[in-house]
């Protein structure tokens, strides 16, 4: 049974079964879902389930409807959807799509070892760099050491782990982040980027690395399976150095398209 999980700045409000084939969502006490905002409309959006599937349509509100960060009109909502009403998420869960979830984590999410853990090290190494030179850039701020991140030294790591625990304390003062499957079979799988460094892609096709360093979130090129095979961002080949990634930017990683949303 699919279901609407609602929520403000992080924290969870309310959750509504989709029992019914409407839901009309807004600020006035008639709607199925109830938000009390002024950043909402009277009638702000409508959501109609029809067998087993889900479509949002706005009801042409004043601040529009967003679904995972794109203003829609309407969108057909799929498994980890999030849709902003003003200043509230209502995040579209459906457990009849969950169950491929693992396995796309087991074909896309890597877990290094051997030969690739040097090259993952070094993608690192890369993701480390970038971030000091935007630290560089910038006004001081404290690093992990304790030192100014514009005159510390690059942290060289050797392996993954000791990737993870070195970074453990800047990457908790940054907002959590997630990708979320645009195209394939997986289109609306989401991966939470809870770990310093996750590896991503097909060895042998095309693999990746998005490190999480004190300075936000770096994609790095690892390997693939021809020369000069860079993941790309908005279209763009990253080339051999880490990029810094923003908000709604779309990654293209072994034929994979997947968009980067900052909770």
């Amino acid at each position: 049974m699919a279901r609407l999980i609602l929520s403000l700045d992080g924290q969870t409000l309310a959750e509504y079964n989709m029992t019914k084939e409407r839901y009309t969502v807004g600020r006035l006490p008639d709607n199925d879902i109830r938000i009390d905002n002024a950043a909402v409309s009277g009638h702000h959006s409508l959501i109609i389930n029809i067998l087993n599937d889900s479509f949002l349509e706005d009801l042409n509100s004043t601040n529009g409807t967003y679904a995972n960060g794109k203003l829609i009109k309407k969108h057909a909502l799929q498994h980890g959807d999030v849709i902003t009403v003003g200043h509230h998420q209502l995040r579209y869960v459906d457990e009849a799509q969950q169950a491929p979830e693992d396995e796309f984590e087991k074909t896309m999410v890597i877990q290094p070892s051997g030969q690739m853990e040097k090259q993952v090290a070094k993608a690192a190494r890369a993701a480390e760099v970038a971030a000091v030179k935007d630290a560089a850039a910038g006004a001081p701020r404290a690093s992990i050491d304790g030192t100014s991140a514009r005159l510390r030294r690059p942290f060289v790591p050797t392996r993954t782990q000791e990737i993870d625990q070195a970074v453990a304390t800047a990457a908790t003062l940054l907002p959590l982040a997630k990708l979320q499957v645009l195209s394939g079979t997986f289109a609306g799988r989401e991966l939470e980027l809870t770990k310093a460094l996750t590896t991503l892609g097909r060895p042998g096709v095309q693999v990746a690395a998005i490190t999480r360093r004190a300075e936000g979130y770096y994609i790095v090129h690892v390997e693939s399976g021809k020369a000069d095979g860079f993941p790309q961002v908005n279209g763009m080949a990253i080339g051999p150095q880490a990029r810094k990634l923003q908000d709604n930017d779309v990654i293209q990683l072994a034929g994979v398209k997947m968009g980067f949303f900052i909770n």
